[in-house]
């Protein structure tokens, strides 16, 4: 068996061709894995974030009775006006969130 130049360069074209599709495929794989782990780290920050919210509205949830429980302090005390105003806002916006309505 003879090998010249055209074999030589015969080889040489397939294995450029077999290196070129691999190198193709190895992108192609990678860009895929990358993908699986966007999707994999976009769920666990929306679980995350569903969590802050939660910690944030509980905690809202206590300042509103804090500042109604300041309230109704200074009403004892005899402040009238707009902290029995106040007071009126504060106790209508807790009814509502508590059954739901706007």
């Amino acid at each position: 068996m003879y090998i010249d130049s055209t074999t030589i360069i015969t080889i040489a074209s397939v294995l450029g061709a077999l290196s070129a599709i691999g190198a193709v495929a190895y992108k192609a794989i990678k860009w895929f894995q990358q993908q699986e782990k966007q999707t994999k780290d976009i769920e666990e920050l929306r679980k995350q974030e569903k969590e802050d919210i939660k910690s944030m509205e509980d905690e809202l949830c206590l300042l509103t009775y804090a500042i109604l429980a300041c309230l109704k302090g200074l009403k004892e005390q005899g402040c009238n006006g707009p902290v029995t105003e106040a007071i009126g806002k504060v106790e209508k916006h807790i009814n509502q969130k508590a059954h739901g309505q706007d």
